[in-house]
């Protein structure tokens, strides 16, 4: 099962079912054969949840599993910058229209991917860079999490 992204910025991931035993998954308490593939157990994860950036980052590969490893350069990360920066100060939240002043798309997804790979902290320091842009305080880590999400889905679509 594939990790999924709601519109809301939340992911449906699938939980590794626990190992049983053979005869612990060959009965049920009705004295039937049950079969642990059948139900997928999934988990949803907020931003700012521990796991989420991980999650983000692998539903980010199932998008393009052919990508070529991020490189983030500095043209890329300025302009992934600049994109984060304008989604958070928006008072319409516009992706689309942020993305499409953009000069490098591609590097600059690379940039965000290259912020996600790199964890909590790395999202951190990636906010409080963005947040230096104008000498705002800070995005929190899961918002700006959030924002790389739906910027990367944009570029994606």
């Amino acid at each position: 099962m594939d990790i999924v992204r709601n519109a809301d910025g939340t992911l449906v991931v699938p939980i590794v079912p626990e190992r049983r035993h053979e005869a612990d998954e060959s009965a049920t308490s009705d004295g039937g054969v049950s079969d642990p593939e059948a139900v997928a157990p999934t988990r949803l994860l907020h931003p700012g949840e521990g796991g989420y950036d991980e999650a983000l980052t692998e539903w980010d590969l199932q998008q393009n599993p052919d990508r070529e490893p991020v490189v983030s350069t500095a043209s890329g990360r300025e302009e992934a910058m600049a994109v984060v920066h304008a989604v958070a100060t928006s008072e319409k939240h516009d992706v689309a229209a942020a993305i499409n002043d953009l000069d490098d798309a591609e590097a600059s997804g690379d940039a965000l991917r290259h912020v996600l790979v790199g964890g909590v902290h790395a999202v951190e320091d990636f906010a409080a860079e963005v947040a230096s842009i104008d000498g705002d305080e800070p995005l929190p880590a899961h918002q700006a999490t959030k924002i790389i999400g739906e910027v990367l889905a944009e570029l994606d679509s």
